[in-house]
């Protein structure tokens, strides 16, 4: 089972009572979620994680034992025996409705109208819908439509 990451483990938490500072202290750097995407996509060695993001040696080094540490990825002996990889955990895959909806913005607002990028399809092919959060009874959710309680 994955590590939890708490306040003990990560003491310097930009906001501790925000889920969202807190994630973004996790993976918000410029690499990690690049690392993340490209383990969702199937790279297991760190030569493959290099070759795919363009990262420094030293500083994929340092990402992926960080998300070892968090516990978003885990480390161990490849099929063949001859090599460490790296596999995602159940906290690592619960990024992926998180990298979808970020490769969505950007799919909207990163791009010039017609210029080209990759699309996220499913196993048939088909691009993959809009994320979009929805109430309790279906009804589409956004920024004015929800409030955040604080913490007491």
């Amino acid at each position: 089972m994955p590590r939890t990451t708490t306040r003990a483990s990560q003491p310097d938490w930009t906001d501790p009572d925000c889920p969202v500072a807190r994630t973004v202290d996790l993976v918000g750097d410029r690499w990690s979620l690049l690392v993340i995407r490209d383990a969702m996509d199937g790279a297991r060695s760190f030569t493959e994680f290099q070759r795919r993001t363009g990262i420094a040696r030293n500083i994929l080094t340092e990402r992926l034992r960080k998300l070892i540490s968090y516990g978003l990825l885990a480390q161990r002996t490849a099929p063949s025996g001859r090599r460490q990889e790296y596999v995602l955990t159940d906290a690592g895959r619960d990024l992926f409705p998180v990298v979808v909806t970020l490769r969505q913005w950007g799919q909207r607002h990163a791009f010039a109208p017609g210029e080209a990028h990759s699309t996220l399809v499913d196993e048939h092919g088909t691009p993959v819908p809009d994320i979009v959060p929805t109430g309790a009874d279906g009804t589409p959710l956004d920024s004015e439509t929800t409030r955040v309680e604080k913490a007491r």
